[in-house]
This record gives structure tokens, sequence and C-alpha cells, in this order.
């Protein structure tokens, strides 16, 4: 029974032949290939295949540690075929199932901790064994160059793909945040105690941190030009409150490090825009698909959630809609709730945009687009995967499929929502850009809440109105003049329609569009919502009224009733009366006759 032994190097593959064909079941394996002697005395070179190039090296190595055999092995094993009765032993007892496979091999691989014993020794002594094949130094060469072409195989390193700095960039965005929140607060904490009338003028961060590393002391405010940092109005209301502050005074070494935090704050907000700003190119490189779907900032977070670009592609839609939800989508599982529509995508502009009963609809159809170019994203042909020769896609070509996915689901969600939908509202970076500065801090007006405004559907005007209960002599009054005048507003409608030419028709259509969507309220009767409230308070008052009067006939009725029954109980009474004042007469009798 003859003993093959294949052993890969980094020069090419060789096959040994051992002399004795009870090598392996030796004792004395291991001490008799300790040496360069007795594992040339236990082995012979039956055949060496060098690589012909570090390319064809690579591509061998590749193969055999992930167990399959290449072309290049196979063609080397099938001179092979003619030994019957034979054994191969091999590294790999993964590779010695695929080497069974093989059509018309008959030799039976063997790989145990026998002939990983053997192949210790065979490492050792390689020059030995090849004495006029490889030199020492060339082994050395070789395997040094495959061992670091392997490792670039391995990792599958690009340059311009390289989705661990995503990971890195985005998780240090969110650490700048609140480091930032926290730096801002302290310092406004810490120098309101010398100046609290200016965290009630400024409300911005960089601002105020700014205004501290200028003026210092309060009392040099007047002195000290703001214009760079503030607009003239509210420099004058810093400075009139400057002179009439009520802050308690500090010493110029607590001013020093108050100072010091707020240069952390100001430094690290302009760190934080580089770092936005080179988020945003790097996404751009590696997925533009889906930073033209999502944003950079939610793409990133998708990436960093799942691992890798690689392994985000490998999930269906369903798992990227709810990404970044398991904890409720567990707990929905396990107490049988409905489950949750979105996690991690919920934050993109697209979602943003729709109200709630259509958010659903456009999570479930952004995270099936953003899977598809995703997809895309990660097994594309261009840059470091491209072919040698192939031309560069240009950026709108890379990202071509993300934006008309994007122009899609903004139509059908305008056809949802009945309305004109802002386009374009996802970040889409370039590699190109500049760094940006800081521009002044100005005034912006804050949104108030409109108490009045409670209740409305739609984009109706609020209108203050003092609700009083209409008494129910007065609900048929108030649901005739209700139902009159939807009647006239009815008739004024095709008055206007038959003044007009059908051109003008057309363009009041079109330009009134939306201010005729935006009156949803209005029914078919022409009646608004508050009239229709009107009309409903109405008839309830006369359902109240019905009510009453039927209460009253009922509780007459019942009055009558008995006082009929009154002298017929007086009559059922005296005839009782009666009846009794006799059996007592007739007792007296029989008591006197006795």
């Amino acid at each position: 029974m003859t003993l093959l032994v294949l052993s890969e190097t980094s020069a090419g593959y060789a096959v040994f032949k051992a002399k004795d064909k009870k090598l392996l079941a030796r004792d004395d394996l291991v001490e008799e290939a300790s040496t360069a002697e007795g594992i040339c005395s236990l082995l012979k070179l039956k055949k060496f295949h060098k690589f012909d190039s570090a390319a064809v090296a690579l591509n061998e190595a590749a193969a055999v540690g992930e167990a399959k055999v290449s072309p290049l092995l196979a063609s080397i094993l099938d001179e092979y075929k003619d030994e019957k009765k034979g054994s191969l032993a091999v590294t790999d007892p993964k590779l010695g199932n695929a080497i069974t496979k093989l059509p018309g091999l008959t030799l039976q691989p063997i790989s145990d901790s026998t002939t990983n014993d053997l192949y210790r020794a065979i490492r050792e002594h390689l020059p030995s064994l090849l004495p006029d094949l490889l030199k020492d130094d060339d082994l050395k060469t070789t395997s040094l160059g495959l061992s670091h072409s392997l490792s670039r195989h391995k990792l599958k390193f690009s340059p311009d793909k390289v989705d661990t700095m995503i990971i890195q960039a985005i998780g240090l965005l969110d650490d700048l945040d609140k480091e930032l929140n926290m730096n801002a607060m302290r310092a406004k904490e810490w120098y309101g105690w010398h100046f609290p009338e200016m965290a009630k003028i400024i409300n911005d961060n960089v601002a105020y941190s700014k205004i501290i590393l200028h003026v210092g002391m309060r009392s040099n405010c007047a002195s000290t030009d703001l214009s760079d940092i503030l607009p003239e109005e509210i420099e004058t209301a810093v400075k009139a409150a400057a002179e009439v502050s009520m802050g308690t005074e500090m010493t110029e070494e607590d001013l020093e490090i108050i100072q010091r935090l707020a240069g952390e704050v100001v430094g690290l907000t302009e760190h934080r825009q580089e770092l936005s700003m080179y988020l945003n190119s790097r996404m751009q490189a590696i997925a533009p698909n889906l930073t033209a779907l999502v944003g950079e900032l939610v793409g990133a977070r998708l990436i960093a959630k799942s691992g890798s670009l690689m392994s985000l592609s490998k999930s269906p839609a369903s798992t990227i809609q709810v990404l970044g939800a398991e904890k409720a989508l567990f707990r929905a599982l396990k107490t049988k709730h409905d489950t949750p529509k979105y996690g991690l995508i919920y934050h993109a502009s697209l979602i943003g945009q729709a109200t709630g009963k259509n958010k659903g609809k456009i999570a479930r159809m952004l995270a099936a687009k953003a899977a598809l170019g995703i997809r895309v994203d990660s097994l594309s042909e261009w840059g470091a995967n491209a072919e040698v020769g192939a031309p560069e896609p240009t950026e709108e070509e890379k990202s071509a499929m993300g934006v008309s996915s994007r122009n899609y689901i903004e139509r059908r969600l305008r056809a949802l929502e009945n309305r004109p939908i802002r386009t374009g509202a996802a970040a889409i970076g370039n590699a190109n850009l500049e760094p940006v500065t800081q521009s002044k801090w100005e005034i912006k007006e804050a949104r108030k809440y409109n108490k009045d405004a409670d209740g409305l559907a739609g984009n109706e005007e609020a209108k203050i109105t003092t609700s009083k209960k209409p008494s129910s002599s007065s609900a048929a009054e108030s649901s005739s003049a209700a139902k009159s005048k939807a009647k006239a507003k009815i008739e004024e409608i095709p008055e206007t329609v038959a003044g007009a030419s059908p051109d003008e028709d057309v363009d009041s259509d079109v330009e009134m569009g939306g201010t005729a969507k935006k009156d949803s309220d209005v029914d078919e009767d022409g009646l608004s919502k508050s009239e229709r409230k009107a009309l409903k308070r109405a008839k309830k008052e006369e359902k109240k009224a019905k009510k009453a009067a039927k209460a009253a006939k009922k509780a007459a009725k019942a009055a009558e009733e008995q006082v009929e029954e009154l002298p017929k109980e007086s009559k059922k009474k005296r005839k009782l009366d009666g009846e009794a004042d006799g059996e007592k007469k007739k007792k007296k009798k029989k008591r006197s006759e006795e």
C-alpha cells in the first residue's frame, strides 16, 4: 500500500513518497523526523510543481485555506489515478474531503495527529528535502511575500472602500456630541455665576463660548468689539446687561479655567465639523446608493450596527427596517403585541416627511430599496474590485440606482399624502468639499405653541371662540341656520364656475390645488367642521328636549293614576272598617247573652 504525502509550500506543490508503507504507524516517528537526515531517510521527493508567479501562489494558498481543490492541484493529482490501494496524507481534513470528490481518483486521504507530526517535520527541514530546487534564502523570501499577499487577501483591503473608517467615524461623532453638550452646559453654568443675564440673551453654545474667550470679565464687555460674533442688536443687549449684571465677582485664576473650558467647546465644534465632512465623503465613496436614499448619518449608523457593509448587504429588507429596535421587537414578540415598524431608518428624511399613518408604508418601501442599494454598493465592480483597464464610473453613475429609487419613493409619498413633498432632503455628500468656516451667529425665531390650534384638522386657521351650550329652545333655530348657510355656499359655487372661462378654471385648479386640498374638512354638503359640530349639538339638544317631554308626560300620567286610586282605597278602607265594627258588635251580644 503506497503512502503519498502532499505538501503545499510558498514556492509550489511537493509530492513525497514514504519509503516505509507503515510510516504513520511507527512509534518513533517524532524522534526519527526531528533531524534533517532522519526525515530524508523517511521520505523521497516524487514530484515538485513550482508556481509561475506570486498571483498564482496567492490563489493556490487561498484555495487551500478555504479547503478547495484548485484546477492546478487537480491536474497534479490526476497523474496518480493509476495508484490503487494507496493513501494520500493531507494537512486539512476538509481538503481531504474535497479531494475524495475528484472523479477517477482512488487515493484515500489521511489527516490525523500523526500527519500533523509529519508535516511539522517537513516544514522544518523543507530545504533539505528539496536541495536542488529551493535554497533557504529563496524560501524565506517567497514565504514572506506570500504571507503579506495572503493577509491582504483575507482582510480584503481596499483603500477606497473601507467600512471600518465609517464605523469609527460615526462612533466618534456621537462621542463628540455628548462631550460638546456636557462641556457647553458646564461652561454656561460656571460663567453664569459671574454673568447670569447672558445665558438668556444667547442660546448658542459656540457663540457663548467665543464671548467668554473674547470678553473675559463682564466689566470688559463695553470696550470689546463683538461684531464678528454677534449681530448688532444682540451685541447691544449683551453690553447693556453687563452694566447692570447681578453676578458675583471672580478672580483671574477662575476666569482662566473657564476660558480653557470655553476653548475646548470651540475646538470640539470645529473638529466635529471636519469629522462630519470626512464622514460625508467616505460614505459617498463607500456606499453612494445608501447615502442617496437615507443620508450619510443614517447610513453610517446602519453599517455600524450590522458590523460591516458586507454583513449589512446580506440582511433582508425586513431586518434593515427594524435594525436598532431589537428590544422593542423581542418585547412585542414576547407579549404578543404589534411589532415596531422602524428602527434607525426612522431618522431618514423621507420618513420624516410622511404623516403618522404613512410612516410605516414609507419605512417598508425605503428599507426594500435600501437593501438593493446596499448590495449594489458592496458587490459592485468599481474601485479596487474593478478589472484591470476597466473605466472608472463617475459619481452620478455610481449613485444612479439610489437616486432613481429615492425619486420613486418621493412620487409614491406624494400620492399617499396628496400634497407636494420636499425633494432632495437627503444630505448627499461630495468628496471634494471645502472646509466650512463658522459664520456669525444669527437670531432664529423659535416656533411657539398655539393653544387655539388644538383639535383642528389639516392647516385650518385657529379661531378663538367662546363655547356656550345652546338651550333646548334655540336648538332647532341653530340647526336651520347652519343648513341655510350650507345651502347658500352650495348655490354660490355654480355661479363662480359659470362666470369663469375654461382656461382660467384650469389655471385656478393648478394654482389653488393645495388650498382646495388644504380644506379637507369641508364635506359634500359644503359644511365646515365647526358647522357640523353645531348641527350635532343641535340634534343632541333636540333629543334631550324630546326625552324631557316624554318624562314629563309619564310623570303626569302617573299622578293622575294616583288621584284616581285614592277614592277606591278609601271605599275599601271604609268597608273593611264597617266589617270590623260589625264583628265587634256580634261578639258583644254573645257575651251579654251569656
